[in-house]
This record gives structure tokens, C-alpha cells and sequence, in this order.
């Protein structure tokens, strides 16, 4: 089967969708299908040669955070009827309203993933993006979702918040699998070239945040309820590793600095590859008290590396967390986060093995990529079967 994503853009700094889109890239054509990626990105840009699926840059966009690429919407017309799907992934961004415009002319099915963009938490987070979003919705996202075969959601959760942030809404709505590749299971190797790279954590209790060192993210939450419980375990050490998108690193170091925590906290940037997998290995529990996610995928890759997560209920796999035990899960405030932190450090070591124990157990259950890549062609397979209107 040959497949082809739109995405706005194949940048891996942007976070969970796009490395989604590769993670199940890489394991459909290890299961014989072609997979294939079309966004609006510059075809000179690094990021663009250094994706390990086959790209079509047909950028590069305009400025501004709309991604326009005219060129994006000829070349879907003249090649979109060559693949057996086109899937879309995202929204309010114009690869997504291109792709609807061109599948309709063209009379073929598509499907999109919203990777949590309708969730009711950007409206009051954003509120002068909501009323723009408001007058675009009835124009242009409403019909892209109103028209898909089927519209893709990783959680429950997130299903029902959709339903929530606009209307008109209608939407062929389906739940499927979501997830990621295992990770390298060779922990030792992994964890000691990171330790030799970052000294300061060797002996340490080191609780990782990993993931863009965004305000949605939560970063400050974690920084304010560390200083709490710091000087209770002396061991205890913070690693801060993401991309700084929006220039907010400066002021969570500066507050880190007032609360007495510079020598506490450690701040590598992004990590990948090899670093990534050892930031893990060397880290006793993930954190993640995000404000709105619509899945995590550093969520799963932590309980895939044997992690215990300390999590938000605004993680949309909270539940899943809670049914397996294989972390904690509080609101998404300071109150929340200082709880968070204080039940970890307050369990027997027995009980923090045990729940370490469970937590490849429920990746291998609920977030494997092989159940991702499957579920999808499910969904392609049924809509080949499905009689064309």
C-alpha cells in the first residue's frame, strides 16, 4: 500500500505529531508499504534532507505561522491520485484546508489526525487566536473535518473534547491505536555515555522533563514544586532537556537561579538519538505536567524505557496510566505538581520497583508502534472497501 502524509512541516522540534508520522512511517515500510510526506517546508532546509522518510518540500512558505505554500496545492492535484490514502495531520494551517480542497475536486477519500488541535484549552489559553479561529473555522476547518472519510483521534479524551471547542462540528469520528517504536532496550551502554557527558548527574536522583520548553508544557510547575521537595533529598536533580520555541528558557533559568536550585537543575537542550535514550536510562521518573497533550509521545517512550511518569490529567492517557499503576496523576497546577513530586518521593523503594516493573507492560499493551501502524491500515483498508460517492 502506498501512503502519503500532508503535514505543514517535517521540522522535529515541533514535537508529537510529526514524530509520529515517522515513527509509523518507519514501521509500515518495514512491513512492505510505501510511505511518503508532502508539507510546505523549505526543500533547502536541513530538517527537510535529514527526515528518514521520502519528502516533498514544496515550500518555502510564506511567513507567519499559517505555512502557505502555493505550490503545495498544485502538486497534491497532480500526484495525490497516484497513492492508495492520503492522510492528514493537523490543523489550522494550510496544508490541511489544501488537501480538502484538492481530495474534493479529485472525489477521493482522506482522513486526518487533529493530534489534539481542537482541544478547548488553546481557546482560553489564546484568546485572540480563538476569535481568528472563529471566523475561519466555517470556511475552512469545519468543511476539512466535515468532508474526511474519517476523523482520527488517539484517545477518548480527546474525542470528546473536540466536540466541544466549535460548532458547527461534524465529523466521521474514530478512535484508534496510537504510539511509538520501542526503544533501544541496551540501558546501560545508553545511560553511561550520557553520565560521562553530564557528570553532575552521576549518583543523582534525576527526574526528566523531555519535550519542547513550552508554557503549555508545564516547565514552570516543575521548576516551582522541585523547590519545594529539593532540600528534603539532597540526591534529587532536575533535567530540563527541549528546544527553547518561544524564548522562554531565560526566565525559567533566572527563577531556578531566585529559588537557590542553579546547581539542581540541568538544561541540555533538545536531545536525540543516542543522548535522548540516555537522558532516559539515567533518570529514575518522567515528568509531564502539561497543561493540554493530546497523547505524549515522550510519555510512551518513558514507559517504553521503564519509566515511572508523573502526569497531568491533561494528558489524554492519564486513564491508561492510573488502570496499569505505572505512574501518578494529579491536576495540572502547583498544588498538583508539588503533590506529584512529594507521593514519589514519599513511596517504599519496593513500590517504586514494582510500578517500574509495570510500565513496559502497558506500552507493549496500549503503545507500541506496531498497533499504531496496524490500526491505521485498518482504517485505509476499510475505506478501499468502501463504495466511492
Amino acid at each position: 500500500m502506498k501512503l502519503l502524509h500532508v503535514v505543514s512541516s517535517v521540522d522535529r522540534r515541533f514535537g508529537g505529531p510529526i514524530e509520529g508520522v515517522l515513527q509509523r512511517g518507519l514501521r509500515l515500510r518495514e512491513m512492505g508499504h510505501e510511505v511518503e510526506v508532502a508539507c510546505s517546508d523549505d526543500p533547502g532546509a536541513p530538517h527537510v534532507s535529514a527526515f528518514p522518510l521520502p519528502v516533498h518540500a514544496l515550500g518555502p512558505p510564506r511567513r507567519g505561522g499559517y505555512y502557505y505554500a502555493a505550490s503545495l496545492r498544485s502538486w497534491l492535484r497532480a500526484h495525490a491520485a497516484s497513492y492508495d490514502a492520503v492522510v492528514v495531520n493537523g490543523l489550522w494551517q494550510y496544508h490541511s484546508f489544501a488537501a480538502w480542497q484538492v481530495m474534493r475536486q479529485l472525489r477521493r477519500p482522506y482522513v486526518i489526525f487533529t493530534h489534539g488541535m481542537l482541544d478547548p484549552w488553546f481557546n482560553q489559553a489564546y484568546p485572540l487566536k480563538h476569535l481568528k479561529k472563529l471566523i475561519y473555522w466555517p470556511f475552512a476547518e469545519y468543511r476539512v473535518l466535515r468532508d474526511a472519510a474519517a476523523v482520527l483521534f488517539t484517545s477518548e479524551d480527546e474525542r470528546l473534547l473536540a466536540r466541544q471547542s466549535f460548532w458547527p462540528y461534524q465529523a466521521r469520528e474514530r478512535v484508534i491505536s496510537y504510539g511509538t517504536r520501542l526503544p533501544p532496550q541496551h540501558a546501560e551502554p545508553l545511560r553511561e555515555a550520557f553520565l560521562a557527558d553530564h557528570p553532575e548527574l552521576r549518583g543523582k536522583r534525576v527526574l526528566l522533563f523531555l519535550g519542547r520548553l513550552h508554557a503549555k508544557k508545564g516547565c514552570d510547575l516543575v521548576v516551582e514544586a522541585f523547590a519545594q521537595v529539593a532540600a528534603r533529598e539532597p540526591r534529587l536533580h532536575l533535567l530540563l532537556a527541549g528546544p527553547d520555541q518561544t524564548g522562554w528558557v531565560g526566565e525559567l533559568k533566572a527563577r531556578a537561579r531566585t529559588l537557590g536550585l542553579a546547581e539542581r537543575i540541568t538544561w541540555p537542550g533538545m536531545l536525540e538519538g543516542d543522548a535522548k535514550w540516555g537522558a532516559f536510562y539515567a533518570s529514575e521518573a518522567f515528568m509531564l505536567p502539561s497543561h493540554q497533550e493530546n497523547f505524549g509521545i515522550s510519555v510512551a517512550e518513558a514507559l517504553g524505557c521503564g519509566l515511572p511518569v508523573l502526569i497531568s490529567n491533561k494528558v489524554n492517557i492519564w486513564r491508561e496510566v492510573v488502570a496499569a499503576q505505572a505512574g501518578l496523576v494529579a491536576e495540572d497546577s502547583a498544588a498538583g505538581t508539588l503533590d506529584l513530586l512529594k507521593a514519589w518521593l514519599a513511596m517504599e523503594p519496593d513500590e517504586r520497583v514494582a510500578m517500574t516493573e509495570r510500565t513496559r507492560a502497558l506500552f507493549q499493551e496500549r503503545f507500541s508502534v506496531d498497533r499504531m501502524a496496524t490500526a491505521l491500515i485498518d482504517v485505509v483498508t476499510g475505506l478501499q472497501a468502501a463504495p466511492r460517492t
